[in-house]
């Protein structure tokens, strides 16, 4: 990107997508900041003044530097925003996911739980899409942009992209059931923290088992690694059929396979994840 210029102007079409890709979709004042124009501003000069009548001591000020320049006062402290989660709230993660005995009341609980600090930014919970009654449930990892403003998993160009892939064995979103381990989107997309991920773990186990699928896809790495408890890599883990058991003790065959964003990076592996699929279509035709 170059610099603007008379002959030269900045395109904004091009800064705007170049701000939307590093997580920038909103803004905070309504007039740009020149933080190149503010400077440092010269202290005061101060009056001698009578002493006050008081018994409060007077405020303690720092010793002056050696170089001669005064130093500036330290910034006030800023109330924090969210809590960072700990050991507590992952506690109470399970007690309110193990306390649901619905999908609804699983999703009502989500929406009251306030440990987890993904949810100051978020725009909504992306809690599921599809048939919660389906034979097949898939997992991905956290919602990103486009799911954040619509509350619903899979709804950008990856999700577009799992549509077709979904058509291609038979089914569609009406035959599915979709969700994330993640149900808050991590700021600028970034990667979950390994404990924003065990602090929402309690949640996608009881929503898997409460839906109880015959067939779990696990939509990439992440997803793979968080609910099948491997450290496996999703090249070496796809393709071959793993077991997710749930709180209760019930075995459900779960197939991981490459999420749809890492397809529309890498087309030249859709010929893996059409392998996989075929895989699940054979699998459902065994346990129906």
């Amino acid at each position: 990107m170059t610099a603007a210029s008379p002959n030269n102007p900045v395109d904004l079409a091009d800064l705007l997508a170049f701000y939307a890709s590093a997580g920038v979709d909103e803004a905070l004042e309504d007039v740009p900041v020149n933080r190149f124009a503010e400077a440092v501003p010269k202290p005061a000069e101060r009056m001698p003044t009578a002493p006050r009548e008081s018994s409060a001591p007077e405020p303690r000020t720092a010793p002056p530097r050696l170089d001669g320049r005064a130093v500036p006062d330290a910034p006030a402290p800023r109330p924090p925003t969210s809590a960072v989660p700990d050991e507590a709230q992952a506690a109470l993660a399970r007690q309110l996911a193990n306390a649901a005995m619905s999908l609804d009341e699983l999703r009502q609980h989500m929406a009251a739980f306030e440990g987890c600090n993904l949810k100051a930014t978020a725009k909504n919970l992306v809690f599921a899409d599809g048939n919660p009654q389906a034979a097949v449930m898939l997992v991905g990892e956290a919602p990103g942009r486009d799911e954040d403003i619509e509350g619903l998993p899979f709804v950008g160009r990856s999700g577009r992209l799992l549509d077709r892939m979904l058509a291609a064995i038979g089914l569609d979103r009406s035959s599915v059931y979709i969700a994330n381990v993640i149900p808050w989107r991590p700021p600028g997309n970034r990667t979950p923290t390994p404990h924003e991920t065990e602090i929402c773990r309690p949640f996608i186990e009881r929503q898997i088992e409460l839906a109880n699928p015959k067939v779990l896809i696990n939509l990439g790495g992440p997803s793979a690694k968080t609910l099948l408890n491997t450290s496996e890599g999703i090249l070496r883990l796809r393709g071959n059929w793993r077991v997710h058991t749930t709180g209760s003790g019930v075995a459900i065959p779960a197939m991981p396979t490459l999420h749809p964003a890492y397809l529309l990076r890498t087309p030249a592996h859709k010929k893996l994840a059409w392998r996989d699929f075929l895989e699940v279509k054979a699998k459902l035709r065994e346990v129906s």
